[in-house]
C-alpha cells in the first residue's frame, strides 16, 4: 500500500485520437476525494494565442471481473 495521497491531484496524457473532435489530452483527476476524467483540447485564438480548453466528468466505475458461479473457488 502506498503512502502517497492523490487527493486534489491529476495528470494529463496525450490521447491517441480517432476523430478530430476528440480531446488532445486525457487523464484522471481527484477533487476532494472524488475521481473524475479530465479532457483537454489544444486551441488558439487571435486574442489570447495558444490555450487549453478543459472538460471534466465523473470517472466511470472500474468494471468488476464477472465471476462464473459454476466455477469452483480456488
Amino acid at each position: 500500500m502506498s503512502d502517497y495521497d492523490n487527493t486534489n491531484r491529476g495528470a494529463l496524457f496525450k490521447n491517441d485520437k480517432e476523430k478530430e473532435s476528440q480531446p488532445d489530452f486525457r487523464g484522471p483527476i481527484n477533487i476532494d476525494g472524488k475521481d473524475y476524467q479530465l479532457s483537454a483540447w489544444s486551441k488558439s485564438s487571435d486574442k489570447t494565442g495558444k490555450y487549453l480548453s478543459l472538460a471534466i466528468q465523473p470517472a466511470k466505475p472500474k468494471e468488476v471481473a464477472a465471476t462464473n458461479s459454476d466455477e469452483a473457488p480456488f
